[in-house]
């Protein structure tokens, strides 16, 4: 199997303690993983992110399984990277992140096809929801992060409890849907 198709071929290898299959492995990943840094690099030393999450990866690489979708060790290294951002960025109280708007908008296909399955899945769901949530996680959505949630609430003619309420719901109601449509969020959020 080729690289471009699937780049968990040298899991097993990487797993094994094969520097060099993780070398290969990095050298196919390495883009994308800088592309998820890019929303954080007014706030965080990126290469430094970068850097531990590499190391985090390796270490973690063994216990990493596939779960019949390709790039699994990629999709795990994503976010290992842009939790790491988002707890530097926390940690140095230089951006405000809110729970949803911290994960960037990149292709984490290395050929760059998107899985077109899972963004129909999710689309559904997000019609399915009640107008209230449905507003209130679409103007955050929308917003990509810029504006905090009291502003947006405000623009919704909602307090800022309620707006939050209503974004909780429609977690909630997302993430049941999509298990009703067979998607185990548990693997999407590795």
């Amino acid at each position: 199997m080729s690289h471009a198709a699937d780049s968990d071929h040298e899991l097993a290898a990487i797993a094994a303690g094969d520097t060099e299959a993780f070398a290969r492995w990095m050298a196919g990943a390495e883009g994308s993983l800088r592309r998820a840094l890019r929303r954080f690099a007014a706030a965080v030393d990126t290469e430094a992110v970068l850097q531990e999450a590499l190391l985090r990866i390796w270490q973690v690489a063994p216990q990493c399984k596939p779960d019949g979708r390709p790039h699994g060790l990629l999709r795990l290294g994503l976010r290992i990277t842009v939790n790491l951002a988002i707890s530097e960025s926390r940690r140095h109280r230089l951006q405000p992140v809110a729970f949803g708007d911290e994960l960037p908008d990149v292709n984490v296909e290395p050929v760059g096809v998107p899985d077109a399955a899972l963004r129909a899945a999710i689309a559904g769901c997000r019609d399915k929801l009640p107008a209230q949530p449905g507003r209130a996680i679409a103007a955050r959505i929308a917003d990509g992060g810029l504006r905090d949630d009291h502003a947006l609430a405000a623009e919704l003619g909602m307090r800022t409890n309620t707006f939050l309420q209503n974004i909780t719901r429609a977690r909630a109601l997302l993430a049941a849907c999509l298990e009703r449509a067979g998607i185990d969020l548990s693997l999407e959020l590795a």
